[in-house]
């Protein structure tokens, strides 16, 4: 099934990678726009709602340029005993970190903003995952340091990538531990008719190739 944009240009403000992979998978045409908002500058009472201020901050600083288009911005936060593991700054600081999540359950907070200035539409929101690790021994943990992986994560990690060995169990969004919600983030696109869904171009290579 081939996903397409029908109304307006879809923009992901953000220049994470991975969003970015998560967006193409579910073949929406977009394109990418950092949103340049310095992360640190903002702080809020909850964890749920400093996850959905910065989601919103990116999605509207984006909008401001591009007020025709339909932002999506987003952030995510590792959270335990409330909390937040941001992203390492250290070897020191990512030892810690493993270390307190080692064998205990934490939440994986995203807040995600989709925004089209010019219709004043919005939507705001979070998606929360549960995510349990197996104990880590020191060894593992040393060794997963020695991997490029844990220096640009929230909770310094990658459960998409070779830190899939510490996970235990998911409950909730699997897209959301990686960096958004994608089932959520398509129904909102699909409801509002902001893209729409076409089977012609896999069917033609359905025929082509025989399947």
């Amino acid at each position: 099934m081939k996903t397409i944009n029908s109304r307006s240009p879809i923009i992901l403000a953000s220049k994470s990678p991975r969003r970015k992979r998560l967006l193409e998978q579910a073949h929406i045409e977009f394109s990418v726009v950092d949103s340049l908002v310095d992360e640190d500058l903002v702080s809020a009472a909850t964890p749920q709602l400093h996850a959905l201020t910065l989601a919103e901050a990116k999605a509207w600083a984006v909008a401001q340029k591009h007020p025709e288009a339909w932002i999506i911005g987003a952030d995510s936060i590792v959270v335990i005993d409330d909390m937040i593991l941001n992203k390492p700054d250290s070897a020191a600081h990512a030892k810690q970190m493993l270390n307190h999540l080692s064998g205990r359950t934490h939440r994986v907070i995203t807040g995600y903003s989709i925004m089209c200035k010019a219709r004043n539409q919005r939507k705001n929101d979070t998606c929360i995952t549960h995510v349990t690790f197996k104990d880590l021994t020191g060894g593992e943990i040393d060794w997963y340091l020695g991997t490029p992986e844990p220096w640009d994560k929230a909770g310094a990690y990658a459960i998409q990538g070779i830190a899939a060995f510490m996970i235990k169990s998911i409950q909730g969004s699997y897209t959301n531990v990686v960096g958004l919600p994608v089932c959520e983030v398509l129904d909102y696109l699909l409801k509002h008719k902001i893209i729409d869904r076409t089977t012609e171009k896999i069917h033609k290579t359905r025929l082509a190739s025989g399947i």
